[in-house]
């Protein structure tokens, strides 16, 4: 039967290996959080900026249709105006 032992260098390296696997961890857990935060404070900022700009294109939409609204009124009394004049 062959000799079963193993060479003290092989399991020292597997043994660094397994501890620079488990050192590294926290830091990666870190940066896997830092990066997850980073992209959700980036949302939310484009969703911020995306609501201001609807809100930006619904008052110039409020505004165009009150402008609109004063013209017609002008338009609509001076059209009255003139109906009873020739009626």
């Amino acid at each position: 039967m062959p000799d079963s032992t193993i060479n003290p260098q092989i399991t020292d390296a597997v043994t660094q290996a397994n501890t620079k696997v488990l050192g590294e961890a926290p830091a990666q857990a870190m940066g896997n959080l830092f990066m997850a935060t980073s992209q959700a404070l980036a949302n939310a900022a484009h969703n911020a900026t995306n609501g201001q700009q609807q809100t930006s294109i619904t008052s110039q939409a409020a505004t165009t249709s009150g402008v609109a609204t004063l013209y017609s009124i002008d338009t609509a009394s001076a059209g009255i105006a003139t109906e009873k004049i020739y009626n």
